[in-house]
């Protein structure tokens, strides 16, 4: 028995679904490779944001060597736990394959841009002894759902809010950048949800308070500084001022943090924000944040969000005015912003931004901030990601294998070997290794053979955005 510490031992073995574990009794004599397939079959978006495999290959694959201790633990733990164990096979490769594993993954370039139902990765075996560790790898590979939704799910809003801008703004793309912040990482659930979550957002966008995802994209992706933040209250930090001294306290946050060119952002709705907007930031305090030259972002943080922007944006065009810009859109003064934050999931920021642009306020008034829609509200049936055998080898002779089950042809198979084409800007997922296919192979037997920047990532993913 290995001694137990106060955190778990990580063994790479066990890291798979118990049910694996009885499948190398399962297939047929003879058996000798395997080759699998991800995809996306559908779901809420046409289009996934391929990303995340180089953090999942740093972090979990790279440099693992399986050991005889981890053969021991493994056998000991499945043994009790009710199913059989392939000692033979994974001592193969703690001992003569030196604790490597003997598969080879070939994947688009991260950040591409492509069609549901496209292929995404292959995974095939290098050894013919243990052909099935491509399917042992299957729960590992496909929680690459997570960050390729929420990269979707995060390009997908960034569009919505790019034709606002385009409609209503006077420089769209200098804007768009910081118009969707981060402030998700409390409503995951746990640190690597929170980093691998955050850090597929920041593909998108660069304003983050998920710390935890930019420290992943400057460390997995090889970037400097992936996102950006401002200073900003909490409720606690205004309401600590008592009902009686919410004025004080929204002076302090002025004193301390508007400077020439810096923002702050500030929760105005500790007690009721139509009174705050227009009696203290649109009255009281409206000069003394015009003189600062810094700006103010003034945050309501419950209610309705559309009628609640509305309201506010109208109390300000009162108190403090608005000009029109080059597209006749009316735009604050730069000292006063709104950001909200409250309720935002990509349906209503887009109901939010029609009524601003019905009544003539333009997108660039308003920047958004999501959380528990961003990083939270999505699963792996967002987008139906599947992994699933399209080639096994019996005999020495390959053959082609899918599933096709008549209750549901939406789980229809691919067959055979894949390649992954574009034809005059069009994907097309075909049948055979192609010289023209656009994957790449990025990992065999141990080692990552490609890597990718964040820069390079961002770049992909902003290709085709209208």
């Amino acid at each position: 028995m290995l001694a137990k510490g106060l955190t778990m031992r990580r063994n790479p073995i066990l890291d798979t679904d118990s049910y694996k574990a009885s499948h190398y009794l399962q297939y047929p004599p003879g058996t000798t490779g395997m080759y699998s397939y991800m995809e996306s079959r559908g779901g809420t978006y046409g289009q996934v944001v391929f990303f995340g495999l180089q953090y999942l290959l740093r972090e979990y694959l790279s440099g693992l060597v399986i050991t005889p201790a981890d053969v021991d633990e493994a056998e000991s733990f499945l043994l009790a736990h009710g199913e059989p164990f392939n000692r033979a096979g994974w001592e193969r490769i703690a001992g003569a394959l030196g604790g490597r594993l003997p598969i080879r993954i070939r994947a688009l370039p991260e950040g591409t841009v492509v069609p549901v139902r496209n292929l995404l990765l292959t995974v095939e075996s290098t050894d013919p002894e243990t052909f099935w560790v491509v399917s042992w790898l299957e729960a590992l590979l496909v929680r690459l759902w997570y960050p390729i939704t929420v990269a979707t799910l995060s390009r997908y809003t960034k569009q919505i809010i790019l034709d606002s801008l385009r409609e209503s703004a006077d420089d769209p793309l200098a804007e768009l950048p910081f118009k969707l912040h981060d402030f998700g990482s409390r409503g995951v659930s746990s640190r690597e949800s929170a980093g691998i979550g955050a850090m597929a957002h920041l593909v998108n966008f660069q304003g983050s308070d998920t710390i935890e995802g930019v420290r992943f994209a400057n460390h997995y992706y090889d970037c400097a500084m992936a996102g950006l933040s401002i200073p900003a209250t909490e409720h606690s930090t205004i309401t600590a001022w008592g009902r009686a001294g919410e004025l004080a306290a929204y002076r302090n946050v002025v004193a301390q943090f508007c400077q020439p060119g810096k923002l702050v952002a500030c929760v105005s709705d500790s007690y009721d924000v139509f009174n705050a907007v227009e009696n203290f930031w649109g009255d009281e305090l409206a000069d003394e944040v015009k003189r600062s030259g810094g700006t103010v972002v003034i945050r309501p943080d419950s209610g309705d969000p559309v009628s609640v922007v509305i309201k506010c944006l109208e109390i300000l065009e009162r108190k403090v005015g608005m000009a029109r810009n080059s597209r006749g859109y009316k735009v604050l003064p730069r000292h006063f912003r709104l950001i909200q934050g409250d309720g935002v999931n990509p349906e209503s920021i887009g109901t939010i931004l029609r009524e601003m642009l019905l009544r003539k306020f333009s997108a660039s008034n308003i920047t958004f901030g999501m959380g528990g829609g961003l990083l939270q509200q999505v699963n792996r049936d967002t987008q139906k990601f599947a992994f699933k055998c399209s080639e096994v080898t019996i005999d020495g002779k390959a053959i082609k294998v899918s599933k096709d089950p008549v209750t549901d042809t939406g789980k229809r198979s691919k067959a055979g070997r894949l390649s992954l084409i574009e034809e005059r800007g069009e994907y097309a997922t075909v049948q055979g290794d192609l010289r023209e296919s656009l994957l790449e192979t990025v990992f065999e037997n141990g080692e990552i053979l490609k890597q990718t920047t964040f820069a390079e990532v961002r770049e992909r993913a902003q290709r085709g955005l209208k």
